[in-house]
């Protein structure tokens, strides 16, 4: 006599001792520098204003199987600032704005990591700018294609709330929100 098992029965069997690729722990821990990249918008007079940072430094240490351990880190040098232009470049650096010869670098360090289901994850930490240090929530939706980690994120930050922009730019000509969107590229280990 023959016993049949049923397919189901093995595929809930694969599931359970983790042997299909899906249900297999995944880690990121090293960001690729060159793929990755932060770039703002905001509006000026009306118009929406686009930037980047150029230079930065990421650390990262996830796994999937447990988000709450993960601990994420960026440093980002402020004169590598692009904002369309060499006079916006330059302005941006003065006293007023982000004050690099006084704050060089901007900072994220991760307190928490929570796990919010298909992928996508909240990643809260202590954002310093300015001398400023405020906690910020950063949503963030991780996408796995061909052994790569891209962690996409965007936030909306109050540039008033870092004292950036203070004195006669407080005003409405500059935007007060500022939005931040990152792609953090790192190859699966």
């Amino acid at each position: 006599m023959t016993v049949r098992f049923p397919r189901l029965a093995v595929l809930a069997a694969l599931f359970t001792f983790g042997f299909l690729p899906c249900a297999q722990a995944v880690q990121y821990t090293q960001v690729n520098q060159a793929a990755s990249k932060i770039s703002f918008t905001y509006n000026q007079f009306s118009s929406r204003v686009y930037g980047t940072f150029e230079k930065f430094e990421a650390s990262l240490d996830f796994d999937t199987t447990n988000p709450a351990a993960a601990h994420a880190s960026l440093t980002i040098q402020l004169d590598s600032i692009n904002a369309g232009s060499s006079d916006a470049n330059a302005e941006l650096q003065k006293p007023a704005w982000f004050d690099s010869a006084a704050y060089p670098v901007a900072t994220f360090e991760s307190t928490d990591v929570k796990a919010l289901g298909d992928d996508k994850y909240t990643i809260v930490g202590k954002l310093t700018l300015r001398g400023v240090t405020r906690e910020v929530a950063v949503p963030v939706h991780l996408k796995a294609e061909k052994a790569v980690g891209i962690f996409d994120g965007q936030l909306t930050l109050k540039r008033s709330d870092f004292k950036v922009g203070d004195g006669e730019y407080a005003d409405a000509v500059v935007s007060d929100d500022i939005n931040i969107r990152f792609k953090m590229v790192a190859p699966q280990q």
